[in-house]
């Protein structure tokens, strides 16, 4: 299956059927994410897998009872660095020159100039900088997602401060920016799989100058 015919496929599912989703297709999903491009290849965010039933019921309610949380196979929790700092920012470029076999001199540069870009920002600017990334990565899950036919639910609406509560974000420095849940649609209960996909047309969407 094509990219587009892949996304002609895939809908923001409503009502799962709780069929469980292979872990081969969720491990590539997770690679889809991880692979991402970000901004100078930080990637200031992680991907939180949640199955425990129990813990998805917690979620639940915080994420304002929408049905996917706990219908799903897994559910993916996209958060982002809550800040970015000199010691992330070094380790980062110094994972990336050992893996690459180069001396650390030949990013020396580079990097300082990032850390006076950044460190000195407001610890929310940084955060809203490194949730765009996490935006990239979640975009990657869903492509990928559609392209081996697993239904996924793009989510915003759920209360960000309980979730990193529930899931002790704060410990690891991040904070929750979207949730995906992956499964498959219930096909006989969900009320928007048959209706028309409808985007803006190509005239109206895009913009040329020639």
């Amino acid at each position: 299956m094509s990219l587009i015919s892949a996304l002609n496929w895939r809908y923001a599912t409503k009502k799962m059927n709780g069929q469980p989703v292979a872990q081969e297709k969720v491990n590539q999903i997770l690679e889809a994410a991880r692979l991402a491009p970000t901004s100078s290849g930080l990637q200031p965010f992680k991907v939180i897998v949640v199955t425990n039933p129990a813990l998805k019921q917690q979620i639940l309610p915080h994420a304002y009872n929408q049905a996917q949380v706990v219908d799903c196979s897994h559910l993916l929790v996209f958060a982002a660095w809550d800040n970015y700092t000199e010691q992330r920012i070094n380790d980062v470029f110094s994972n990336m020159n050992k893996e690459r076999g180069l001396p650390d001199s030949g990013t020396e540069d580079y990097k300082n100039n990032l850390i006076k870009a950044y460190v000195n920002r407001p610890a929310e600017v940084n955060f809203e900088h490194a949730a765009r990334q996490a935006y990239i990565g979640f975009g990657f899950a869903i492509a990928e997602a559609a392209l081996l036919q697993v239904d996924a639910t793009p989510m915003e609406g759920f209360d960000n401060a309980k979730i990193d509560e529930l899931l002790n974000l704060s410990q690891h420095g991040l904070k929750s920016v979207t949730l995906l849940p992956l499964g498959y649609r219930d096909e006989t209960g969900d009320w928007l799989l048959n209706l028309k996909k409808v985007r803006q047309p190509n005239s109206s969407f895009i913009i040329e100058h020639q």
